[in-house]
Formats: C-alpha cells, sequence, structure tokens
C-alpha cells in the first residue's frame, strides 16, 4: 500500500473509533434533524458518512495538511447551504466535504 493510503486508512480507522466512542454520550443527545452532519470523500471514495463537523474537519484537516478551525468553519458552512466544499486536491483526488 502506498503510504496516502496507509495514512487514510488509519485516519479512518481512527475517526470511527473516536466517533464510536462519543455515541454512547450523544445518544441522549441525538437530533431527529441530524444537523451536523456532513460527509468527507477523497476523490471518488466516501471515507466518512453523516459524522459530526468537528470529526470531519480533524480528519480532512489532517489528510491535507491544513489547521483544523478554517476546515470546520467550511463544514459548517456546507452544513447550511448543503453545498460541496473542496479542503484539497492529493494525488487520489480532492477531498471535499459535502452535506
Amino acid at each position: 500500500m502506498s503510504y496516502v493510503k496507509k495514512s487514510v486508512t488509519a485516519l479512518f480507522v481512527g475517526a470511527v473509533l473516536t466517533a464510536g466512542a462519543a455515541a454512547p454520550a450523544t445518544a441522549a443527545n441525538n437530533k431527529t434533524d441530524q444537523d451536523g452532519l456532513v460527509n468527507v470523500n477523497v476523490g471518488d471514495v466516501n471515507l466518512l458518512n453523516n459524522v459530526d463537523i468537528g470529526v470531519a474537519a480533524q480528519v480532512a484537516a489532517t489528510i491535507c495538511g491544513v489547521k483544523v478551525g478554517p476546515v470546520a468553519v467550511l463544514g459548517t458552512a456546507v452544513d447550511a447551504s448543503g453545498a460541496t466544499r473542496t479542503v484539497c486536491t492529493t494525488d487520489q483526488g480532492p477531498v471535499t466535504i459535502s452535506n
């Protein structure tokens, strides 16, 4: 496996474990309208689906090598507008956040 694929795989596993650990704690506050959930895609691969904006921002920022804050703001804008936004472009394709 290439270095990037190994990195993306490790990030995905870490994000899933983090989200899985946080799910029981947030289950009581679960909203039925699911605001605050977005998707992260790398090229044509759906990396994360319906995850919290914070988790999505951390994963996308790590893949792109940028700060989390601006990516979180971008994720919030995507959640509000429904438009897909590109965080960066990698050898595997663009890293996008969608709703």
